[in-house]
């Protein structure tokens, strides 16, 4: 089973897939994630090399995106302000979605590169010796058969 057109994800509301939903223009996916820098995580201060983002993805109705903000909150050297800048920008950008509901969506693939690093829904099917598969980077949502919107991490 090839990945399908539209990847479905499931809201699940206090984890991991709770800011996502449909808006007046379309859907959303919200989340506040982290990213590091390749091959730091095997050096000994690899968490120096975290960085925190506030991350906004829109898509139309036809589940194509559209556009994304994408905020660099901190490092790990301040992490717990980090998080706390990404999240209240995160809840300023859902607070100004109008007809904002959370629910399931479902999404094509995409990417959108920020500081290096990829940000998006894509075929990740080579990390899987070709198995179908569907990861959201950098928050490490990954999708398989039967498609249902269940995630695993």
């Amino acid at each position: 089973m090839a990945i399908p057109d539209l990847v479905p994800i499931a809201h699940e509301p206090d984890y991991r897939t709770s800011t996502i939903g449909h808006y007046d223009k379309g859907q959303f996916f919200g989340s506040v994630t982290a990213t590091l820098e390749d091959g730091a995580g095997a050096e000994d201060d690899w968490y120096r090399h975290k960085r925190w983002y506030a991350v906004l993805h829109r898509f139309d109705a036809d589940g194509t995106h559209t556009d994304s903000d994408i905020w660099c909150a901190g490092t790990s050297e301040t992490e717990d302000a980090s998080i706390d800048r990404a999240e209240a920008r995160l809840h300023e950008w859902l607070d100004a979605l109008p007809g904002r509901h959370f629910a399931d969506i479902a999404i094509r693939l995409f990417q959108v590169e920020v500081d290096g690093h990829v940000f998006g829904l894509v075929d990740w099917s080579h990390e899987y010796d070709g198995a179908d598969h569907a990861e959201f980077l950098p928050d490490d949502l990954g999708f398989d058969p039967p498609w249902d919107g269940c995630y695993d991490t």
